[in-house]
């Protein structure tokens, strides 16, 4: 039996699979590369020394921040307390990286490419504009925004609502299931039985404001958890405050503004906040603050309701909305701890017809156990100027991982679009990029 003799591969072999084991790893440290790469060719032999020097050589370590980039505020993360992560899945775990970064998930174990890792329903929803459309002309369902069948005798109206109601609500759900599971948060936001919310829906109609439907969706809920127990509430309330956070100052401030971005709407963020207050804290009417009541009897927790009403918290709100928002517009608890890369190992499906709301994560290729799972918060087919313009209107600084280090290296000299720069002022200017 003849052993494999073993040699050294040339330095344009060896960073071509650099390159490619930090295109499919872009995580891994030089230690775990080098171990990495000397699994993957057994018959090589590569000191770690020459590893790290043709990962220098090739722009695929990070440089030590600058000054002026510890100045930088990036959004703040913390763990939400006792998540129980074996409701959707035994795969993954919460891992604390670092104060930049904050907290990702990781495998606990190998997952094949192709494999459902977790399902997982929404914390809440608000929906994109097409299907909110189709709530509010009564042909989605107002809990899952799943199209109606009009011929099906299972669909329920809003109980609060009838013909004769005014204002009237007109919401309908697929059956009793999510008319009940919507007792979670639709009743401050239905017209019928808090009219104070009416100004409000209609301002986030009128600006088509994503960040802004879902906080009120999100304190809908957590007013209406208050109301069954101090448990329930606390529940949500640790749910809320659990996803990450960067106020809509501080990203104009530290990212809109790196880039020579006009000044915030604060005057849209002030209506807004008006017509949160009057919905959900202290309508304008005498009948209107009535309809509160009885909804809500019981009074708030103090410390939940200055977060909440307070403008600065309410613009916190704003900020924890728009950082993790899912794309069609659902939050969802476990799917939030996800961390962004150019190159994801993980992608997100709408794949359930009966729940539209309920998303998948799929595999994109082999993970193994340690690894981190990954996905993309922007469009993968844009360009590296393009990705690192979105991913720095965030609040997550420019990206550096493999692949926009590499096509850096070929970028042309940008030229100016005023179509799409006024379209992102105005964006902007909401905090809805």
């Amino acid at each position: 039996m003849s052993n494999t003799a073993k040699f050294s591969p040339s330095e344009d072999e060896l960073k071509s699979a650099l390159v490619a084991l930090k295109t499919r790893y872009p995580t891994f440290g030089i230690a775990k590369t080098h171990a990495l790469l000397l699994m993957t060719y057994p018959d090589w032999t590569v000191s770690e020394k020459r590893t790290r020097k043709a990962l220098q050589s090739e722009g695929l370590i990070l440089d030590t921040p600058s000054p002026q980039a510890a100045d930088i505020v990036y959004p703040s993360s913390r763990l939400i307390p006792d998540l129980d992560i074996p409701r959707w899945t035994t795969k993954v775990q919460v891992k604390i990286f670092d104060k930049r970064k904050g907290k990702g998930l990781v495998a606990t174990q190998d997952i094949a490419e192709g494999e459902t890792i977790w399902k997982e329903d929404p914390f809440i929803l608000a929906p994109e504009w097409g299907l909110y459309d189709l709530q509010a002309s009564s042909a989605a369902c107002g809990f899952c925004s799943t199209p109606l069948d009009r011929s099906s005798p299972l669909t329920l109206p809003c109980p609060a609502s009838s013909s004769s109601s005014q204002p009237h609500c007109p919401y309908r759900f697929c059956n009793r299931l999510c008319l009940s599971r919507s007792a979670k948060h639709h009743p401050l936001l239905c017209p019928s039985q808090n009219p104070g919310c009416a100004p409000l829906l209609k301002m986030i109609k009128e600006t088509q404001w994503m960040a802004f439907h879902a906080l009120a969706q999100c304190t809908s809920r957590v007013l209406l958890a208050g109301q069954r127990s101090p448990e329930e509430e606390d529940r949500d309330w640790k749910t809320m405050t659990g996803f990450a956070e960067l106020g809509l100052e501080e990203r104009f401030k530290y990212s809109f503004n790196q880039s020579g971005m006009s000044e915030p709407d604060r005057a849209s963020w002030k209506k807004a906040h008006s017509a949160f207050i009057h919905a959900f804290r202290s309508p304008k009417s005498t009948a209107d603050q009535k309809s509160l009541a009885r909804i809500l009897k019981k009074p708030l927790n103090p410390v939940i309701e200055k977060a909440l009403f307070d403008y600065d918290g309410f613009l916190r709100g704003l900020g924890r909305m728009s950082l993790n928002l899912e794309a069609h517009g659902g939050l969802y608890t476990l799917h939030s701890h996800l961390n962004h890369s150019c190159t994801p190992n993980v992608s997100v499906r709408h794949n359930d017809r009966t729940s539209l709301s309920r998303i998948a994560m799929i595999a994109k290729r082999s993970i193994i156990a340690g690894e981190e799972l990954m996905v993309t918060y922007v469009n993968p087919e844009l360009d590296v100027r393009r990705r690192r313009r979105e991913l720095q209107a965030w609040g997550f600084g420019e990206c550096n991982c493999i692949r926009c280090l590499q096509e850096a290296k070929h970028m042309k000299p940008e030229e100016a679009d005023g179509m799409d720069d006024l379209a992102t002022e105005l964006k902007a200017g909401l905090g809805v990029m």
